[in-house]
């Protein structure tokens, strides 16, 4: 299978160095022509485990810089989805392309857990995140800037043990902005989080978002997270793109207000309804 500007086929096995080092998100502004985000095109891209197909034919279009969220039922494909983006599994057909050249530093992925390396200290644990630029004279620098950006500086040299679980996202986030991707997969990076640290987080990655431009990918299963953060939500039944929702509502938006919780409302109709047309759990 041919797949233009792929980092699928070349994808070493996932050792847990290779997955921190490809953990690491961005940060610049959305819209702008000098914008950091890289477009995304795929056609026919379908993935079988054995006789199990998850994913029958993705047709899907990204803009440079897009916000796009992906919800669906558990088992729908959201998550194979997700990682053949970020180059971590191989398609069985189809392409996915980027609008131009993509380098592997270029994609990464922030996952539910932080995969923090426990026997070193924050800085260094960011600065993972580097890969081979790490030996380089302004790795430490350019370390301490991430961490600054997700409001962590004064922890550089705490051991992760001794974070809270939004602090251990918060580095995870610092070591993918380190390398300055441009597009940026999320794979349910705030499930875990309590109610009050989740809503502070989706702000802090709506706002590296805009501040640095990349194209930022989201599967949760939480639609009133979706409808918070995306330009656009992505509804998955069945392995196909079921729905295609625009979200035309004015940032910083307001998570209490009548407009976010209708289209919730919409989002979460169309994922309940039965295949009898009825709605249930």
């Amino acid at each position: 299978m041919q797949q233009s500007l792929r980092l699928v086929s070349d994808t070493p096995a996932v050792t847990p160095a290779a997955v921190a080092e490809r953990a690491t998100p961005v940060l610049r502004s959305v819209g702008e022509p000098d914008g950091r985000g890289l477009p995304l095109t795929i056609r026919g891209l379908t993935k079988s485990f054995g006789d199990n197909q998850v994913l029958r034919g993705i047709d899907l279009t990204i803009a440079a810089g897009q916000f796009v969220a992906i919800v669906g039922r558990s088992g729908c494909g959201k998550s194979t989805l997700l990682r053949l983006i970020a180059g971590l599994d191989q398609a069985t057909t189809g392409s996915i392309a980027f609008g131009e050249t993509a380098r592997t530093q270029d994609i990464r992925i922030m996952f539910q857990e932080p995969r923090l390396l426990p026997w070193a200290r924050v800085l260094s644990n960011v600065e993972v995140g580097l890969g081979r630029d790490r030996g380089q004279p302004d790795a430490r620098a350019r370390a301490e800037t991430a961490l600054n950006d997700v409001g962590l500086e004064d922890k550089r040299q705490q051991w992760p043990a001794v974070l809270s679980g939004g602090q251990k996202q918060r580095v995870a986030l610092a070591r993918a902005l380190v390398g300055d991707p441009r597009v940026l997969a999320f794979d349910e990076p705030l499930g875990a989080l309590d109610a009050l640290t989740r809503i502070s987080m989706q702000r802090l990655l709506e706002r590296v978002w805009r501040d640095q431009g990349f194209t930022a990918i989201l599967v949760t299963h939480d639609v009133a997270e979706a409808v918070a953060l995306a330009d656009r939500v992505l509804v998955i039944e069945d392995g196909r793109i079921a729905h295609d929702i625009s979200v035309d509502i004015a940032r910083p938006r307001d998570r209490g207000s009548a407009e976010l919780a209708a289209l919730e409302g919409s989002i979460l109709r169309d994922l309940l309804e039965g295949a009898d047309g009825t709605t249930d759990l």
